[in-house]
């Protein structure tokens, strides 16, 4: 918390609104920088790294507690090196040392606290440590204490602690790779993983696992994809099932849209209540692909909430044509934890008068005196519109209008209170994924500002982002863009390139992403593992050159960087990025055999790999407009996902000069013969295998095609 009346350490220079949350603390903390490191060596004293992010709660608890006292801050002022690191802006320095964390703890997360010698090697780590004593946890000052006199007087332990987490942490970063030479990559790794991650699911209350519970969208999103592979509807079944538990739960914002990070129970109830932009980003795209699998409507309405809650609160628009979106908003207000989106039932019952309606919202929602959550309530959605509908003797109309009209009511309310903070820095990685679900977004909905929004957020990256033609910066904030892309930044973004140009066929699009790709592999690829690194070749140096293949809150980089080069080895027939991509799928094959559950992103390229795309080449006539679009909206809104699809308005002449560019390789030896212009709004062909169907001309002939295929 920034305390104007304090003298500033030197995070007042930086831009993170994590970093500048510590500026006024008493520890004289140091950004990650040569000056720190260096000042470690020359004054030879430990180092305490702490790793955080400006949404989290415990990172709140313990500056509250540990960084804003005198004392504590005494100790590290004087026996030790103190840095701060916002994860999100360095996601290289935090992989390493949650790595480091897992093995020493069997767990991690924030906030992190690593203690480590003047050349960055770990030798003592853990997550919060409270102030006193508690939780069978020493104090913070006593563990400080320990560790100052055992790095001056005890070096044997300390180096004996280093380098068994050294040795460590270097035979886990290579242990998930094989010697891929021999591998087959056969079809069965499809139905063991489905069968395996449906062995994990919650049949009780959705999702995987206990508490806490997290969405684990790449999983689901393969799950549907295997249903489509399989057309074994208990794997769809079950992607609803979670999909509707979490839109009833607490996770799921009822008032403003948008879902928490997590819950901390099983049931979905009470969410860890900090917002970020990539579980929102692939949810979008979860509910888009259930609509299209499904055709309900309440996916719709998910996606446009959610959406509408992150243009109105998550988005810089900074200047005209450009977006972009923040990255998270924090779990407190006023320094209590969910704060903002908790309610009192008198509350509710003040605000909303009718008595009528009181008593309907509060049964629908779940609403009683004592609360669910610290003696207030969480909206969660208890009962069916339809039981609501016999119970008050109303129509189910008159109970959505009741609950709608309550919602607006409480959400002006809401909007009275002390806002959550935000952290308003862009990053590369999460907008790819934003500018992803906004396609998705748009192609069940026909919304054009959805579209125009990802257009914009291209923009924006492209200008304010990219460098050197062809690559990424990985953060930007007040003007500023820093740090070298990571390889979630590159992957994330080609594939969102690729999505827009599937709904545009616009060839900038294409041709970025080829460009970009290009790159990524030149910086990043290691010839030798026949994999990428998570840092490129021209990133700074850290104790460890890291490779990600598991999912976690994101997909794996290596896992939408195989997806990346997979598309676009069937757009352009470019053998290299085929090889590439069975490399990785090669190397990462027996661990995702044996545990699904971290590799959603990546069984989803294999499932890709082996259905192959499915082509879909729609012809609009630039000259007629009657009815044009009404094959390529209907296409959109199927779930068919192999398919690619190329839009092209054309007049015979510029259609044969399409056909004979280089960067339409899509549409190379295929027998596509070039219709009068004058005479059909839009026709359709299907491919499959350099295989192309007639063409189709009306909705009602290509339905009867698919139907039959």
């Amino acid at each position: 918390m920034i305390n104007n009346n304090k003298k500033p350490n030197k995070l007042i220079k930086e831009s993170s609104p994590y970093l500048l949350q510590h500026a006024y603390n008493p520890v004289e903390w140091l950004p990650w920088d040569d000056e720190a490191l260096t000042k470690a060596k020359l004054e030879n004293k430990p180092i305490f790294l702490s790793i955080g992010y400006s949404a989290c709660h415990w990172c709140h608890v313990m500056a509250h507690e540990s960084f804003e006292d005198e004392n504590i801050a005494s100790i590290l002022n004087s026996k030790f090196v103190s840095i701060k690191v916002d994860r999100e802006e360095r996601p290289d320095i935090d992989d390493i040392y949650q790595k480091a964390c897992q093995i020493a703890m069997g767990n991690g997360g924030w906030p992190l606290s690593v203690f480590l010698t003047p050349d960055q090697k770990p030798f003592y780590i853990g997550t919060y440590f409270p102030k006193q004593s508690r939780y069978g946890i020493p104090g913070f000052s006593t563990i400080l204490e320990t560790l100052a006199h055992a790095y001056q007087n005890k070096k044997e332990d300390i180096n004996k602690a280093t380098k068994e987490l050294m040795d460590s942490l270097i035979e886990s970063s290579s242990s998930v790779l094989v010697n891929n030479s021999k591998i087959e990559i056969e079809k069965t790794i499809l139905d063991e993983s489905a069968v395996n991650l449906l062995q994990l699911a919650d049949s009780l209350h959705g999702g995987f696992g206990q508490a806490p519970k997290f969405p684990n969208t790449t999983n689901l999103l393969f799950l549907l994809r295997y249903f489509d592979y399989s057309k074994n509807s208990n794997f769809l079944n079950f992607v609803e099932f979670t999909a509707k538990k979490m839109a009833w739960g607490g996770i799921h914002d009822h008032i403003g849209g948008g879902f928490s990070r997590y819950s901390t129970d099983q049931k979905w109830l009470i969410p860890h209540f900090e917002k970020m932009l990539y579980d929102n980003a692939l949810l979008i795209q979860l509910f888009a692909e259930l609509y299209q699998a499904t055709s309900k409507n309440q996916y719709i309405t998910l996606i446009q909430t959610t959406v509408q809650y992150l243009l109105r609160e998550m988005t810089l628009n900074n200047e005209k044509n450009e977006c972009a979106f923040y990255s998270s908003q924090d779990a407190d207000s006023e320094g209590v934890e969910g704060k903002y989106y908790t309610w009192s039932k008198n509350e509710i019952k003040e605000n909303l008068l009718n008595n009528h309606k009181v008593e309907l919202f509060c049964d629908y929602f779940g609403i009683t005196q004592g609360g669910n959550f610290e003696g207030t309530n969480i909206l969660n959605i208890t009962k069916s519109k339809e039981s609501l509908s016999k119970q008050y003797n109303i129509s189910i109309d008159e109970v959505e209008d009741i609950l709608n009209e309550s919602l607006e009511v409480l959400f002006n309310i809401r909007k009275t209170r002390i806002a959550p903070g935000k952290d308003d820095k862009v990053l590369t990685s999460w907008n790819s994924l934003m500018i992803s679900a906004l396609v998705s977004a748009y192609k069940v909905t026909n919304d054009n500002e959805y579209l125009n929004c990802a257009k914009n957020t291209i923009n924006f990256i492209e200008k304010k982002l990219s460098y050197a033609s062809n690559r990424l910066k990985h953060t930007y904030k007040d003007g500023i863009s820093k740090i070298n892309g990571y390889l979630d930044d590159y992957s994330y973004y080609i594939n969102s390139l690729l999505d827009v140009f599937e709904v545009t066929s616009n060839q900038f699009y294409f041709q970025r992403a080829i460009q970009y790709a290009d790159s990524m592999i030149e910086h990043f690829w290691d010839e030798n593992e026949k994999s990428f690194f998570f840092t490129s070749d021209d990133q700074e140096q850290l104790i460890l050159r890291t490779k990600n293949y598991y999912d976690l809150a994101i997909p794996s980089g290596n896992s939408m960087a195989l997806y990346a080069i997979l598309r676009l080895h069937f757009l352009t027939q470019d053998q290299g990025y085929m090889d590439k991509s069975e490399s990785i799928i090669k190397s990462c094959y027996k661990a995702a055999l044996g545990n699904p559950f971290g590799f959603g992103q990546l069984l989803i390229s294999v499932y890709l790999y082996f259905k192959k795309p499915l082509e879909i080449i729609i012809l609009q006539n630039n000259k007629n407009h009657h009815n044009k679009g009404e094959i390529k909206s209907w296409i959109r809104k199927q779930y068919i996902p192999n398919s690619i699809i190329l839009t092209l308005e054309y007049s015979s002449h510029e259609l044969k000069e399409l056909m004979a560019s280089t960067i339409f390789t899509l549409l190379k030896g295929k027998k596509i013969d070039v219709a009068d212009g004058d005479k059909f709004t839009e026709c359709v062909y299907i491919c499959k295998d350099f295989t192309c169907s007639l063409p189709m001309y009306s909705l009602s002939e290509l339905k009867n095609y698919l139907n039959s295929n």
